[in-house]
């Protein structure tokens, strides 16, 4: 079967691409991965918080040294200064790269421009072969505009494409007033692929407590739905990558969003659940699938129920909706 995927102009020979996630940390997983069929791994996030935290650690450590007593100076923690995380996350790139066949993309989870130029730019040097900005900014100040926070994600890029020569995908939240206008906007400001969609994390209140508390939910299959949606208007409409991430548990799911249009389809939730060994039944029901389909390939199936491609393109939009509604009839013989 041919299932070749193109992605932020690479060529992979399929589209299951492991997203963001401790289990790339491990260089033994990271080849289970390739082994049971990743064609592409994005690395953990790097995240701008831990850096900034290191950052502020290490100036009180060489302040303390600048003014403490000229013979304790010796006994400073100075060899903390040393393997930073930013240092250890190039080396693990390298590692990656020396170690994999399939593509390695770094993985950027932040919002400001205070360092992340410098920062994109070594990544890129250390060999990654592409960069996934993850913009990940909770809009929680309402004195803060849409169009405000759309800015940022826009200087952002433009700043980092300025500098990197690797392709940039953006992965983004569904929570956007217009998502296409904005997707043509990153289009423009020099990105290569979008990501849809980033799952926020999500606090619990514990009612006995009386705390906020956090909690981590995986994805489920009925979560592809709005990416799928998605996919399926974006496709022939920008002339960048489209992913599809959040919810792709079995091979069902992958093909739907192929068929919306995705280009690749990222997969998370079910490997932590159940290990790099599910790729592989991921990839065969995929191979299966397309073996009775009419289609000789993924690339001719794919896109061929996007809005533009179907005869009925309100199925993506609000008519669709009035229909499913007026015409739903409650099963009342449940009801007790």
């Amino acid at each position: 079967m041919d299932l070749r995927s193109h992605y932020l102009g690479l060529e992979l020979k399929n589209p299951l691409v492991p997203s963001a996630s401790p289990l790339s940390r491990d260089l033994d997983t990271a080849r289970q991965l390739e082994d049971y069929g990743a064609s592409a791994i994005v690395m953990y996030s790097l995240f701008e918080e831990a850096l900034h935290s290191e950052h502020e650690h290490q100036m009180r450590l060489l302040s303390q040294q600048e003014h403490g007593h000229s013979e304790a100076s010796n006994y400073l923690p100075l060899g903390s200064l040393e393997g930073s995380e930013l240092d250890n996350y190039l080396e693990h790139i390298r590692r990656l790269k020396s170690s994999l066949e399939i593509p390695v993309i770094a993985s950027l989870n932040g919002i400001s421009l205070d360092g992340w130029v410098d920062n994109g730019k070594l990544l890129a040097e250390a060999g990654a072969d592409a960069l996934e900005l993850n913009v990940y900014n909770v809009a929680a100040d309402p004195m803060v505009s849409g169009a405000e926070m759309e800015a940022q994600y826009i200087a952002l890029l433009r700043e980092l494409h300025q500098v990197v020569d690797i392709p940039i995908t953006v992965k983004l939240s569904p929570y956007f007033s217009s998502l296409g206008h904005f997707v043509k906007q990153l289009e423009a400001a020099g990105a290569k692929g979008v990501s849809l969609f980033n799952r926020f994390y999500q606090p619990d209140i514990d009612v006995d407590s009386l705390r906020v508390s956090p909690t981590l939910h995986l994805s489920r299959s009925d979560d592809v739905l709005l990416g799928m949606r998605w996919l399926g208007i974006l496709h022939g409409r920008v002339d960048l990558s489209l992913a599809a991430t959040g919810g792709i548990h079995t091979d069902e799911d992958a093909v739907k969003m192929i068929l919306a249009g995705a280009d690749i389809t990222h997969v998370c939730s079910v490997l932590l659940r159940h290990g790099p060994r599910h790729l592989r039944r991921i990839l065969n029901g995929i191979s299966h699938w397309l073996d009775d389909s009419p289609y000789e390939s993924l690339d001719q199936a794919r896109g061929v129920l996007s809005h533009r491609q179907m005869d009925n393109p309100a199925a993506y939009e609000r008519a669709s909706y009035v229909e499913l509604l007026s015409g739903y009839s409650p099963n009342r013989s449940s009801w007790r």
